[in-house]
């Protein structure tokens, strides 16, 4: 072992004369376990509200939209050609309008979409969201949210009148099935019914607002995208899930990448307490600086003792934190504890979802902060002299 990396670990562990100095060294300790393991904690709940968030908003609605400007007259021909392109799962026609629900006294303006209940398990999961009822829509069925249920005070079987720009005096439908998808914001705003009934309902003469699709790899939208507009031609438009929520997404980046840097500010103050403790023991070992030098140390050598004991203050620091982050994740991930408002977050629990790039990022910042506050008090003791050091002894 290099005598550099014994004095810097017997300064460490030694027993000093000024009690002070390690209870300062326990702090730094401290100081960096707990910004490593609140990063750690904070960014995968960022990261996994994201991905539930990505997971529900894809789980409700399609990957592609596939539009035409004037309406769809023949969606099998563009179902076929989509049948050619080897990423594309499934497809299915449907169609978008806003309406307004009459029933029990009550008003609310809602989304409805037309869908082919057969087709449509093929470009979302809605199916698998129904908690009561069933999902076979059948002429005059529709099937709501679960908050919007909650608050029409409606049941299954029951009838109501939805209103459309066409229709004014509206049209009657029966309560089917109720969904919950987990998404605050479509359990309360968003109705299925059939696509005939939404033809009927919105005037559309057979024709089709247009065809959802579903990739193998719901990232590479963007990709298949470009792919279907040499495809189909420039008649159509192709919108991708991405751009339908590219605010809401970017909001979340955004907050992430704050929340990263608020945090990162607890690592750096508990980085100033290593180098003030560093500082503290290079005063107190004035008198071995001095030794060294005069027995023939070089400047570097006495440099790199103490920036490495600076060095394992802060690896300690991250490693107690970077088990400490994982063991509250796994403890948030196994009991969720924390319940969220979900007329606020989306969501109903605390999501956990640990990106290990992410955590590997953290502990290197935390490591290299560490490192960069041990340059300051390295350079100060190296640069000593060993017969001021010396001069009273």
């Amino acid at each position: 072992m290099r005598y550099e990396v014994f004095l810097s670990l017997r300064y460490l562990f030694s027993r000093r004369k000024y009690s002070f100095l390690s209870f300062t060294t326990l702090i730094s300790v401290a100081g960096v376990a707990v910004g490593v393991m609140a990063l750690i904690v904070v960014i995968a709940v960022m990261s996994g509200f994201d991905a539930d968030l990505k997971e529900k908003i894809t789980g409700t609605n399609a990957h592609l939209f596939i539009e035409s400007f004037e309406g769809m007259k023949n969606p099998e021909a563009v179902m076929k050609d989509l049948e050619l392109i080897p990423e594309i799962m499934g497809s299915s026609p449907f169609i978008h309008g806003q309406v307004m629900v009459v029933t029990n006294g009550l008003v609310q303006g809602v989304l409805l979409r037309g869908i082919d209940p057969k087709r449509e398990p093929s470009v979302t999961r809605i199916q698998s969201y129904v908690v009561e009822g069933s999902f076979a829509l059948e002429k005059g069925d529709i099937l709501l949210g679960s908050e919007l249920a909650h608050k029409l005070n409606i049941g299954l079987g029951e009838k109501l009148r939805l209103l459309s720009s066409s229709r004014t005096k509206g049209e009657e439908f029966r309560v089917a099935g109720i969904f919950h998808s987990g998404m605050y914001d479509y359990d309360l705003n968003l109705v299925l019914v059939s696509l005939e009934d939404a033809q009927h309902l919105f005037d559309m003469d057979g024709r089709v607002g247009g065809v959802t699709a579903r990739v193998h790899d719901m990232y590479q939208v963007e990709r298949v995208k470009e792919k279907l507009r040499t495809h189909l031609g420039p008649s159509y438009r192709v919108v991708t899930w991405i751009e339908l929520n590219r605010n809401l997404f970017g909001a979340l980046a955004l907050e992430k990448s704050a929340m990263f840097v608020i945090l990162s500010l607890i690592v750096c103050v508990a980085c100033f307490n290593i180098a003030g403790s560093l500082l503290m023991t290079v005063m107190e070992k004035t008198k071995d600086i001095g030794i060294l030098k005069a027995i023939g140390s070089s400047d570097r050598s006495i440099h790199f003792i103490f920036s490495l004991q600076g060095f394992l203050i802060g690896l300690s620091g991250t490693l107690i934190g970077v088990l400490g982050g994982f063991g509250l994740c796994a403890i948030l991930k196994r009991y969720p504890f924390i319940r969220l408002p979900q007329d606020v977050y989306y969501i109903e629990r605390l999501p956990v979802q640990i990106q290990w790039d992410d955590s590997f990022f953290i502990a290197f910042a935390a490591m290299a902060i560490s490192w960069l506050a041990t340059l300051y008090p390295a350079w100060r003791a190296s640069r000593l002299d060993p017969v001021e050091a010396l001069r009273y002894e």
